[in-house]
């Protein structure tokens, strides 16, 4: 005991082999992530909760990790730890290869979120782990070993393993998917994480023989001072608003877009580095340019919250970069409350229990109290409360300005609810509409409350006042329809909403998913069973229902994607109409007449539903039996990408009779879904066609038509011969892109192609 100090400058390890299995754990924890939900999501439809319910269980797994590590440090042998962690990692080893273990079960759409916990469970929940043990535990053993002195600072371990999670983040959206199949991903974990073994044994052996030197005391929260329940419950609440920040911010961009593996890791790999950026020593953003620039970006994104049809390319940076600014200042606060590295297992703990209550809350509690998604701007504005709070007494400047911010901040609902249903687009001034008239006051008024917003940041209460005004105001701010009813459920936000169709004798009922139109109904009943928007007479949908009507006195027809229902107002005596739907609430409110009667009151022959994955029940069904099969699965404007590909579409067209036709509805804001379509109808060994409607003053306005894009697919060329000499339909490009298979997706280029056409002249429409 006597000669510990004087023999440990020549039995300690090198401090780059502690750096290199932290590093190493960390990168095989969060590489695995995206991989286990990319290889689960077809099961559940695409849904973009699939990765926030997986997030929030890896949260869980790596706050029962944290505890393991902590448990071990009660251990005072080193020996013991390094045999009891080196059990538990070949132990976990018994649920690889990776694979989706099927112990559980099919899916279910009744309960999908404790079908989802289950299979990640038996899946992939003991390697995760146990894997994430591995960085608090290293740190501890690098506090006993290195004792005082150069290199015995082990926060900054942390730094490295965060640096590891964030390159392991953004490898795998940009070398791991698109280079290697879902079955070579699988392999190549299960290997590396052997390899892992192998690197932990080496470090432990080094770490038995080298002993402990005894933890350094940093200045700080001193051994003398014990961490109270207040430093604990801080930690807790420091942790948890980025985590719940994270889920929100990503719900908002996979449901615009898509729910895939380069979506999800942008938020998380901005939250890993504003880690890497609190614990370095001398922190790249300082804390006062922080707090700065979170008031500005905090405001702005508030401000934008009730624009749904504002620039994905400019809401995206604005969303992100508040995201990132109030993670980094949450977690420089937490680095300005860190204890001595003795307690730094109990600290990560706790820590760690903040990134599930976030992540628990966004996953489970919020979509059962709240019918829509107000956990992202209640979060947004509870953070503001962890920014100075200002000292002395509030000036009247302050006090004015915190007036026009509440002013500003409310102004916008105020005018929402009295005003919108008055508003038509009947022009004022030339082409200036009362429309834009109230879209530009709401804008004003919203300016005023960001201005006055940033001028008060320096009072956390103050501040908070403002941004909650804003931010808890957007889901009616900007909406000039009157919104009656939302639901909630694991697939997604449903709201029923009124509005005024003139040319459809008044009220027309509307149903939107997320962002998107899902189908609308006319309250008169001399249009109430006339399908509108995207499935009127005069759209590409329509005019399939119609030609095919024309041939055949009976038609069997399958709906991937159920909406409002309207298809049903196409079927006839005779026909039979089947939709395929994974959420059980859509169906229960498309088939209730107190919100939508197109199934109930207007079909004219049988309507059944099939619920689950469209992939998987589709597949149940008998071959050449559809004269019509509608692919219409949307989550908001989020296409389940699974539904697309060379695999699925081949699954489709065995299910067409020789005659039948296979229509895919491509509408999409934000995403170039054509080419891709196009691409794989060939590879399917389909003949195909397509049509870019756009509804002009000829179009049949009673059927309220919207723009719309869609492909047409047959087993042959006879299945479009009626299509072919129609001047609407055009034949396809399928050369422009690469088909899409299960294994090969590319969501980067739909997305760039798309934003391409926005930016060129004429754009989008």
């Amino acid at each position: 005991m006597t000669t510990l100090a004087a023999d440990a400058p020549r039995a300690r390890p090198a401090a780059a082999l502690f750096a290199l299995t932290v590093f190493a754990s960390a990168a095989l924890v969060f590489l695995v992530e995206p991989m286990v939900a990319k290889l689960v999501l077809p099961r559940l439809g695409g849904s973009p909760s699939v990765w926030n319910t997986s997030l929030a269980f890896f949260q869980a797994a790596l706050l029962v990790g944290y505890g393991y590590a902590h448990a071990l440090q009660r251990i005072r042998s080193l020996r013991a730890q390094a045999l009891l962690h080196g059990a538990g990692l070949l132990l976990a080893a018994l649920a690889l290869p990776l694979r989706i273990n099927e112990l559980i079960g099919p899916p279910s759409s009744n309960h999908p979120t404790l079908w989802l916990l289950g299979v990640l469970a038996v899946s992939i929940g003991a390697p995760f782990a146990v894997l994430s043990a591995t960085a608090p535990l290293v740190q501890a053993w690098h506090a006993r070993v290195f004792g005082e002195g150069e290199g015995a600072e082990p926060y900054v371990l942390y730094a490295a393993s965060n640096l590891g999670s964030l390159l392991a983040l953004l490898a795998y959206p940009l070398l791991v998917e698109p280079g290697l199949t879902l079955h070579l991903q699988r392999l190549g974990w299960s290997t590396a994480y052997f390899a892992f073994i192998l690197l932990m044994a080496s470090l432990a052996l080094v770490v038995i023989r080298a002993g402990g030197a005894g933890a350094s005391v940093r200045p700080g929260i001193s051994s003398a001072l014990p961490i109270t329940w207040r430093d604990r419950l801080v930690w807790v609440a420091l942790a948890a608003i980025p985590s719940s920040l994270m889920l929100g911010v990503t719900t908002y961009i996979t449901t615009d877009v898509a729910s895939a593996p380069f979506l999800w890791v942008l938020p998380l790999a901005l939250y890993l580095a504003t880690f890497v950026i609190a614990f370095q020593a001398k922190p790249a953003i300082p804390r006062d340019v922080t707090l700065t620039l979170q008031g500005a970006a905090v405001a702005a994104c508030a401000a934008i919250l009730p624009f749904t049809n504002n620039s994905f390319a400019i809401e995206l940076p604005i969303h992100l970069a508040a995201f990132f600014l109030t993670a980094l200042m949450c977690h420089q606060e937490l680095v300005a409350r860190r204890p001595e590295p003795s307690r730094l297992t109990e600290f990560y703990f706790w820590m760690s229990l903040g990134g599930v209550v976030g992540g628990s809350f966004n996953a489970f509690l919020a979509p059962v109290i709240f019918d829509n998604v107000w956990e992202y701007p209640l979060v947004l504005a509870i953070s503001c409360l962890v920014r100075p709070w200002g000292e002395g007494k509030v000036d009247r400047f302050l006090v004015a300005m915190l007036i026009l911010g509440l002013v500003g901040g409310l102004a916008s609902p105020v005018l929402n609810t009295f005003a919108a249903p008055h508003i038509y687009a009947k022009p004022i001034v030339g082409g200036f509409t009362q429309q834009d008239a109230f879209e530009l006051g709401v804008r004003v008024c919203l300016g005023a409350a960001v201005i006055s917003a940033f001028l008060i940041r320096s009072r956390a209460l103050l501040f908070f006042m403002v941004i909650a005004v804003l931010s808890m105001g957007a889901n009616a701010a900007a909406d000039r329809t009157a919104t009656t009813q939302s639901w909630r459920s694991f697939f997604g936000v449903l709201r029923q909403s009124h509005t005024e169709v003139p040319a459809l004798g008044g009220g027309v009922w509307m149903l939107s998913h997320g962002t998107t139109l899902h189908g609308a109904q006319a309250v008169d009943p001399r249009w109430r069973c006339n399908p509108l928007v995207y499935y009127a007479t005069s759209t590409p949908i329509g005019q399939v229902f119609l030609a095919q009507q024309r041939e055949k006195a009976a038609l069997r027809i399958g709906a991937v994607g159920l909406g409002t229902g309207s298809v049903s107002a196409y079927v006839r005596p005779g026909d039979k109409l089947t939709f395929f739907e994974i959420d059980p609430l859509v169906i229960r409110i498309s088939s209730d007449p107190a919100h939508f009667s197109y199934t109930t009151r207007c079909a004219k022959g049988p309507v059944d539903y099939v619920l689950g994955d469209a992939r998987l029940t589709l597949a149940k069904q008998p071959q050449d039996l559809f004269d019509i099969l509608l692919i219409d699965a949307f989550s908001s404007d989020a296409v389940p990408t699974h539904l697309l590909t060379v695999e699925a579409v081949r699954g489709y067209l065995t299910h067409l009779k020789p005659d039948g036709v296979l229509i895919l509805h491509l509408s999409n804001r934000n995403l170039e879904l054509n080419g891709p379509a196009e691409a794989v109808a060939r590879a399917a060994g389909g003949v195909a066609l397509r049509q870019h409607f756009r509804p002009t003053a000829a179009t049949d306005r009673a059927g309220w038509p919207s723009p719309e894009d869609a492909v047409i697919i047959a087993r042959s060329p006879a299945g479009l011969a009626r299509f072919a000499q129609d001047k609407r339909w055009t034949p396809t490009e399928p050369g422009r892109v690469r088909p899409w298979t299960d294994d090969y997706t590319n969501l980067v280029g739909a997305l760039w192609r798309r934003q391409k056409q926005k930016l060129s002249p004429g754009g989008v429409d």
